[in-house]
């Protein structure tokens, strides 16, 4: 077992990461930027090193300085979080050559991941359902064009590197189509230093499924169930539940044996999520699959009480996938989780500031990842999130009632947030019905600017 960890990360996933190392023995090292100075990850880790000033360039994307702290505090390994430097297979190489354990796959795994429309095809090869496209990186607007007409409009084109919604556009006729195409190219440029483009065929109102994974490098993986992830806006994930109301056992069992196949072959190892949509007819179709712990772990951990943190640090110390689970994978109950965003509930503009009062709920059920606190201060230079709200209920009608109660007692004050748009939602009677696509929102918002503001 590892004795000293390095956390290249900040916020609620890298207090959540100390968590699982103080329960484990370990010790552990914060890295943080100026601006993070006084945050909670550097209070409760064992040691804290200052890498630099408050932009992300010259900070927790600084690579040789994240690399430094490591070897100036002689750690034996180092977790990624989510973000940041978590999926850069470059990053995880140059800790191979010094001897630094990196928490998650091998780095070709993650390059070959990383690389969407390489994803694509050996996920079509092994046999994963895949949505129609164009084979490899499209070369211009003329092929882009060329390929739309097989497929079929609508189509939608994304970044190879992309993520988070950067560098995507939806393309409904030919004419629209170059001009799409090369926004969506200066966007993926801009965003990723990496401008390649593939393209896909545009699901309409589809919901977005995940499933979670983690595989031992003896080459055992097990999987986890699915993630429900369609209350989004702009590709930007809000709310999130376990188990899929539209995810019948024995679907769950098919999909959850060819990734566990498909993933052994490749030689996955560590913690992983892969991504799909279901069409209205409740196929589904892989579209990315995400090589780090995701944001909404919390939800597969409150209906299967695995501790996905803890078991990405076993398995990569070795521990065999038995040994880390020790007993098969039980699902109980309904679990649902709310991002809470410094953000204006209505326009989603980011609202830094400090926070002048802060009392998350409590009670049976419910559990608040965060790294938030009152007269603490919620930084312009990165993500908006303040906290994490997951309850869990003996059926999702218990899960959603309980998380409007939840809701209703979360108090943050000093900044905007979107509390007020989650209770909304959580008393939506779609919502409630499990009528849920990834236009959702699109749609929620449109309404309620008709009868009136969120607030």
């Amino acid at each position: 077992m590892f004795k000293k960890i390095l956390i290249a990360n900040r916020g609620e996933i890298a207090l959540r990461v100390i968590c699982a190392c103080k329960e484990l023995g370990i010790r552990t090292v914060a890295i943080y930027s100026e601006a993070d100075r006084h945050s909670l990850h550097v209070r409760f880790a064992d040691e804290a090193i200052c890498i630099g000033p408050p932009q992300l360039s010259q900070s927790y994307l600084n690579i040789p300085a994240v690399i430094s702290a490591a070897e100036i505090a002689n750690v034996e390994a180092i977790h990624p979080g989510y973000g940041l430097l978590a999926e850069n297979a470059n990053f995880a190489e140059v800790y191979e050559t010094c001897n630094i354990k990196f928490i998650g796959p091998p780095p070709e795994i993650t390059r070959l991941m990383g690389e969407k429309e390489k994803a694509r095809e050996a996920m079509k090869k092994a046999g994963v359902p895949i949505l129609p496209g164009s084979e490899g990186v499209l070369g211009s607007d003329g092929e882009a064009l060329e390929w739309a007409r097989q497929v079929g409009f609508p189509v939608i084109i994304k970044a190879s590197a992309g993520g988070g919604g950067r560098g995507m556009r939806i393309v409904r006729s030919e004419e629209e189509l170059p001009g799409l195409f090369k926004a969506a190219q200066s966007e993926a440029a801009a965003a990723f230093g990496n401008g390649d483009l593939y393209m896909e065929k545009f699901v309409e109102r589809p919901r977005h499924i995940e499933f979670q994974i983690l595989a031992d490098q003896y080459g055992n993986v097990v999987s986890l169930g699915e993630r429900e992830c369609s209350i989004q806006r702009r590709h930007q994930k809000l709310l999130e539940e376990s188990p899929s109301t539209q995810v019948t056992p024995e679907l769950r069992d098919q999909i959850g044996k060819v990734l566990c196949k498909t993933l052994s072959e490749i030689g996955y190892v560590n913690a992983g999520t892969i991504e799909f949509l279901m069409d209205e007819d409740r196929r589904l179709h892989f579209i990315e699959m995400n090589t780090r712990i995701q944001v909404e772990h919390p939800v597969t951990e409150m209906v299967t009480d695995v501790d996905l943190v803890k078991s990405q640090i076993l398995l990569a110390a070795g521990e065999r996938l038995e040994n880390v689970l020790q007993g098969p994978v039980v699902h109980r109950g309904h679990a649902i989780e709310c991002r809470i965003n410094a953000e204006h509930p209505e326009t989603f503009i980011p609202s830094a500031g400090k926070i002048t009062t802060f009392n998350p709920p409590g009670g049976t059920g419910v559990r608040v990842d965060t790294a938030a606190y009152a007269e603490g201060t919620i930084p312009p230079y990165y993500d908006s999130l303040i906290a994490k709200l997951i309850v869990r209920g003996k059926d999702r009608p218990e899960a959603v009632s309980r998380m409007a109660r939840a809701l209703e007692m979360f108090i943050v004050e000093g900044v905007f947030t979107t509390i007020p748009l989650h209770r909304r939602i959580l008393a939506d009677p779609d919502f409630r019905a499990g009528n849920v696509n990834t236009t959702f929102i699109e749609r929620f918002l449109k309404a309620k600017k008709e009868k009136g503001s969120v607030t």
